[in-house]
C-alpha cells in the first residue's frame, strides 16, 4: 500500500473525524507520530480483532494503542536517564549539573530503536490476549527493554526487590546501569548489565555475539508457540544463514516466528553496509530473493509493530491451512517485517554516528548546552504519573485475560523431561573393531525413537553419512523442499544441513524444546565457538542467579578429528575447540574424548541426562579396538576417568586423554614393564572433572583429593601425560595432577601435520608409543636406552626411520 496516495490520507481523516476514540490515539504523543497508513491499518486492525473475538468493541483496541504510546515515550525517557542521570524525579523536573552522572555510558540510540518496537510486542500480546516469547539480536539494546519493564511491572524477582517507579527506586535503577559495582565475590554487584542478562525479563540471550539470533529463531518456537524478534542491519553483516530460514520453517514442527529489522541504517562508525547498498529498498529485493515475504512499517511507532505482529502470524498461518490443505507446497514465504526509524529516534542526536552510544554533544553534568539539549529532549518524552497510570491500566491486563507476564513466556521457561534411555547395546570387548562414532550413531537413534515427544535437531554441515553417522541420518533425513530421489532428504526432514558451521550449530541451540546433535568435523568446529560460548556464559550466569535451564544439554561431537584427519592437510588439524571450551567453567561446557564404541555411546546417553549444559565429544570414526565393556564405559563417564592399567605401587604413571592416546600409552607400557619400570595407566575421559576450580559452582563439580589419589597415585616417580590436545592447554588444565616439569611430562599435538595417516600424525606429534617410553625415562632419570632399542631412540631422535615406532594396531 503506497501510503502517498492521496486516498490513504482522505481516509485516514474520515476515520479521525467520525470516531472520538480512533482519533484520541491518532494524534500521538510528544515525538510518537502516527502516519496516514498505519492509521488505515490499525483501523482494519481494529475491526479484524472485534469480528475474532479478540476486542470487545474497536474503542478497546484505539485505547490499548492509546496507552501503548505513553508506554513508548516513558520508557525512552527513562532510557535517556539510565545513560545520563544520577537522579531521576518521577515529576519530570528540569535537571540540574548535579543531577547528572559524571561519566555517562549506554548504547543509548540502539535501546531507544527497540522501545516502541517491544511497546508494540506487549501491545500485540494485550490486543490478542496471548503472551508471546520475544528474542533481540542486538543485546546491547537491553535499557529500553530494561526500562519498559519496570514501567510494566514486569520484573524478574532480583529487578522487583531493587526497583519501582518512586524516586528512589528510578533513581537507584539509573544508578545501577554501568555502574561498574562488584561485590566481595568479584561478580557483578548490580543486576542491570549492558547486554539481556538472567534478570532481564524474558530475555533468551545475551545478544552479545552479534548474527546468531538471526540463524537461530526459526528454530526456536514449538508448534502452537509464538515468537517475535528484534533484528538490526548493523548485525545482518554478521553470520551468513539468516537468509535461509524460510529454508527450515515447517508448519508442521514450527511455531509462528514474526522477524522484525530494526532499520537505522547505522552501526557503529558509519552507515550499514545495508544502507550503503541501497536501503530498504536493496533490502526488500534481498528478501523476495531469499523466500520471504517482507513488508515495511514505521519503526517509530508502537502501533505499526503491534499491526505487524499480528498480519506476520495471520499470512503465516494462512500459508499453513493451505500447505494443510494441498493448495500450496513448501517453501512458504516467511513474513518480514522491515521497521525503519532513525538511530536514536525520540532524543537529541537522533541519525549521527553519536546516537549509538552517547547522543549529545557533551555531557550534561558539565555542558551546559548538553544539559538544555537534555531537558528539552526528556520534556518532550515525560508522562504525567496519573497519564502513565491510566496507560499501564489499560495495557497490562494480564490477570483480567488470564495470561502470564511477558517474562513468563513458555521459551524463557523450557522444562525438558530427562528422555527415556532404551537399553543400551554395548559391544563386547575383543571381538573386532567397531567406530566410535558408529556406536554414537545407534544410540542416538535409537533414543530419538524411544521419546517421539522430542523435537530433534541434528546440525551438519556436509557430512553427516561420512562421519559414521547413516542411521541418524536414514531416520531424520536433510530438510530439503524437493527430496531427490534415493537420498535421505525430506520435506520434514530433522537434519539441518548447510556447509555453514554457525548456521547449523544454531539450529541445535535453538532448538530448546527438543533434543540436539550437532556433528562437525573437528577443525571447523571452531567456527561454531563463538554461538557455543554466548550459550555457555548466558545459561550459567541463568543457573547462578537462582534459575538454572530446564532445556535437555546440547551435544555437539566433533569427529574427523585432528589425529585421524591427516589426508586432508594441516588445516583439517587442529585442536583448538576442545582446548578453548576447557577455559570455560568446566561445569557448563563439558568435554570428553571417549576412547572407543561404548564410551561414545555412555557419553551420549550420560549428556541427555542432563540439562542446561553443553556437552563437546572429540569422537574417533575409524573403526577401532572396543576396550571398555558396557559397565567400564559409564563409570569411566561418570567420575571422568579411570585406571585401564593397574599396577599396585608403579614407577611410572601414563595417563591418555584420547582414543589413539590411549593405545599408544599402553603399548608404552608394555615396553617400559618390560624394561622393569612398573607402570600405570589412567585414561581421562573429562579432563574439567580434574582442573583446579575457580569458584564454588566448579568446586562442586570438580573430583575431590580422595579420588585424584586413587586415580593418579603419588607413588608414581615419573609422570607422562598424552593429550589429543596441546601440551600446555592439557596441562594447565590438569595442574592438580602436575608434580612439575622434571617429573611430569606432557605430550600431545605440537602444531605439525600435512598429508599423513593416523601413524604418521602420531610421529609428526612425537606421541607414539616410543616418544611416550622416552619420556618416561627420562622423567624416572635413566637413560632411554635401556627402554628402546637402537633403532627405536633413532627415530625417536629424527635420525632413524619413523616407521619403526609408527603403529597404531
Amino acid at each position: 500500500m503506497n501510503h502517498n496516495l492521496p486516498w490513504v490520507a482522505e481516509r485516514a481523516r474520515l476515520f479521525r473525524e467520525s470516531d472520538a476514540g480512533f482519533a484520541r490515539w491518532a494524534r500521538g504523543f510528544g515525538p510518537i507520530v502516527h502516519k496516514d497508513l498505519t492509521q488505515l491499518r490499525v483501523h482494519e486492525l481494529a475491526q479484524v480483532l472485534v469480528a475474532g473475538g479478540k476486542a470487545s468493541d474497536a474503542a478497546s483496541v484505539y485505547r490499548t494503542l492509546w496507552a501503548a504510546d505513553r508506554l513508548a515515550a516513558a520508557g525512552m525517557w527513562l532510557t535517556v536517564h539510565m545513560t545520563y542521570a544520577d537522579r531521576v524525579y518521577p515529576d519530570g523536573r528540569e535537571m540540574a549539573a548535579e543531577d547528572f552522572k559524571g561519566t555517562p555510558e549506554g548504547h543509548t540510540g540502539g535501546s531507544l530503536n527497540i522501545v516502541p518496537a517491544y511497546v508494540g510486542y506487549l501491545a500485540a500480546n494485550a490486543l490478542s490476549g496471548l503472551t508471546r516469547g520475544w528474542l533481540m539480536g542486538q543485546g546491547h539494546c537491553v535499557a529500553g527493554i530494561d526500562a519498559c519493564n519496570l514501567l510494566a511491572g514486569n520484573m524478574t524477582p532480583r529487578h522487583a526487590e531493587r526497583y519501582d517507579r518512586s524516586e528512589g527506586g528510578l533513581t537507584r535503577f539509573a544508578r545501577d546501569f554501568y555502574s561498574y559495582a562488584i561485590d566481595a565475590a568479584g561478580r557483578p554487584a548490580s543486576p542491570l548489565g549492558s547486554h539481556v542478562g538472567p534478570n532481564t525479563a524474558g530475555g533468551l540471550s545475551e545478544g552479545g555475539y552479534l548474527g546468531f539470533a538471526e540463524l537461530q529463531y526459526v528454530h526456536m518456537p514449538l508448534p502452537g508457540e509464538r515468537l517475535v524478534v528484534f533484528l538490526s542491519d548493523g548485525a545482518f553483516e554478521e553470520q551468513r544463514g539468516s537468509d535461509w530460514a524460510p529454508r527450515w520453517w515447517r508448519a508442521e514442527d514450527c511455531g509462528f516466528v514474526a522477524p522484525f529489522m530494526i532499520l537505522n541504517g547505522r552501526r557503529i562508525e558509519q552507515r550499514s553496509t545495508m544502507q550503503q547498498q541501497g536501503g530498504q529498498e536493496w533490502f526488500q529485493q534481498h528478501l523476495r530473493l531469499n523466500g520471504f515475504d517482507p513488508m515495511e512499517i514505521d519503526g517509530t511507532d508502537p502501533a505499526a509493530f503491534a499491526w505487524a505482529v499480528h498480519a506476520m502470524e495471520e499470512r503465516l498461518a494462512a500459508c499453513a491451512a493451505a500447505v494443510a490443505s494441498g493448495t500450496i507446497q513448501y517453501p512458504v514465504p516467511l513474513h518480514y517485517t522491515i521497521a525503519e526509524a532513525p538511530k536514536g529516534f525520540g532524543f537529541p542526536g537522533a541519525g549521527t554516528n553519536a546516537a549509538h552510544n552517547l547522543p549529545l554533544a557533551g555531557n550534561p553534568h558539565a555542558d551546559p548546552s548538553a544539559r538544555q539539549q537534555f531537558n528539552e529532549g526528556a520534556r518532550a518524552l515525560f508522562v504525567p504519573p496519573a497519564e502513565l497510570d491510566e496507560a499501564l491500566a489499560a495495557l497490562c491486563r494480564h490477570q483480567d485475560q488470564q495470561r502470564p507476564l511477558e517474562r513468563d513466556h513458555p521459551l524463557a521457561h523450557r522444562r525438558v523431561d530427562a528422555p527415556a534411555l532404551p537399553a543400551a547395546q554395548w559391544h563386547a570387548v575383543g571381538t573386532g573393531q567397531v567406530s566410535p562414532m558408529g556406536a554414537l550413531d545407534a544410540a542416538f537413534a535409537a533414543i530419538v525413537q524411544a521419546n517421539p515427544q522430542l523435537r530433534p535437531r541434528v546440525g551438519n554441515p556436509d557430512e553427516l553419512r561420512s562421519n559414521r553417522m547413516g542411521q541418524t541420518l536414514d531416520l531424520l533425513k536433510h530438510r530439503v523442499f524437493s527430496p531427490e530421489p534415493g537420498l535421505a532428504e525430506a520435506v520434514d526432514g530433522a537434519v539441518i544441513t548447510a556447509l555453514n558451521e554457525e548456521a547449523v550449530v544454531s539450529a541445535a541451540l535453538g532448538n530448546k524444546g527438543g533434543i540436539n546433535l550437532v556433528v562437525s568435523y573437528e577443525a571447523f568446529a571452531v567456527k561454531m565457538l563463538g554461538a557455543l560460548r554466548q550459550e555457555i556464559l548466558f545459561a550459567r550466569h541463568q543457573a547462578e542467579a537462582g534459575a538454572p535451564p530446564g532445556w535437555l544439554s546440547v551435544v555437539t561431537v566433533a569427529t574427523s578429528h585432528t589425529w585421524e584427519n591427516g589426508k586432508n592437510e594441516q588445516s583439517h588439524q587442529d585442536p583448538t575447540l576442545a582446548e578453548a571450551l576447557l577455559g570455560e567453567m568446566s561445569d557448563t561446557a563439558r568435554v570428553l574424548f571417549p576412547v572407543d564404541a561404548n564410551s561414545a555411546a555412555a557419553a551420549l546417553r550420560a549428556a541427555y541426562d542432563t540439562h542446561g549444559q553443553f556437552w563437546t565429544l572429540v569422537v574417533p570414526k575409524r573403526p577401532m579396538a572396543n576396550r571398555l565393556t558396557g559397565e567400564q564405559a559409564q563409570r569411566l563417564v561418570e567420575e571422568g576417568a579411570s585406571v585401564v592399567k593397574a599396577c599396585e605401587a608403579p614407577e611410572v604413571l601414563l595417563i591418555a586423554i584420547g582414543a589413539y592416546q590411549l593405545r599408544q600409552a599402553l603399548l608404552a607400557a608394555d615396553r617400559l614393564d618390560a624394561a622393569g619400570h612398573r607402570t600405570a595407566v589412567t585414561c581421562i575421559v573429562e579432563p574439567g572433572r580434574f582442573r583446579t576450580p575457580r569458584d564454588e559452582r566448579e568446586r562442586a563439580f570438580v573430583a575431590g583429593d580422595a579420588a585424584l589419589q586413587q586415580l593418579f597415585p603419588t607413588a608414581a616417580v615419573a609422570r607422562v601425560l598424552v593429550s589429543h590436545m596441546r601440551p600446555e592447554p592439557t596441562l594447565g588444565v590438569l595442574r592438580r595432577i602436575d608434580t612439575g616439569p622434571q617429573r611430569t611430562r606432557a605430550l600431545g599435538y605440537v602444531a605439525r601435520g600435512g598429508t599423513l595417516d593416523v601413524a604418521g600424525m602420531l610421529f609428526a606429534n612425537r606421541c607414539t608409543w616410543a616418544h611416550v617410553a622416552a619420556e618416561a625415562a627420562s622423567a624416572l632419570g635413566v637413560d632411554a636406552a635401556q627402554v628402546l632399542r637402537a633403532d627405536e631412540l633413532a627415530a625417536v631422535r629424527g635420525q632413524g626411520d619413523p616407521r619403526t615406532v609408527m603403529t597404531t594396531a
